[in-house]
């Protein structure tokens, strides 16, 4: 069967329950849509972990730069993957991995891997892929009363 995301509703509950998200291939360009993302999602109220091996150790958006998920030591809750579909693998291979596993595998818009979704959805990961996590937050998950 091919592979189909969940629902709105689904995916607003992913997104409310969630609070801590991984970016993996988070750059430190605040032109790039990977930061821009990464910086919406920490206004809408979530805590983000950049990755990204190229400029780990540095920091992103006030949050120190890991060089892979596996070094990440507390609980995440979303990996959203800003990464070429071809190399999403080893993505899926580290979120596996993790200890405690992340929820969720969200591959960005336009990011397509059929097997890495497989492997996740086999050890319990749900995964949402070509949909961008900004997109979804904003047409799902109603605005908080101030």
């Amino acid at each position: 069967m091919p592979f189909q995301n969940p629902d709105n509703q689904r995916r607003r509950e992913m997104l409310e329950e969630a609070k801590v998200i991984a970016v993996v291939g988070c750059s430190d360009n605040p032109e790039r849509t990977s930061y821009m993302i990464a910086q919406a999602l920490q206004h809408a109220g979530y805590r983000i972990i950049p990755v990204n091996p190229v400029i780990a150790g540095q920091t992103v958006l006030g949050e120190k730069v890991h060089a892979s998920l596996l070094e990440i030591t507390e609980p995440v809750d979303i990996v959203d993957v800003f990464r070429r579909s071809e190399v999403v693998m080893p993505v899926a291979e580290d979120a596996v991995r993790m200890d405690p596993k992340p929820k969720v595998l969200w591959l960005q818009e336009g990011v397509v891997n059929e097997a890495a979704a497989a492997l996740a959805g086999e050890q319990g990961i749900e995964v949402v892929m070509d949909r961008c996590i900004k997109v979804d937050h904003a047409l799902l998950v109603p605005k908080k009363a101030k």
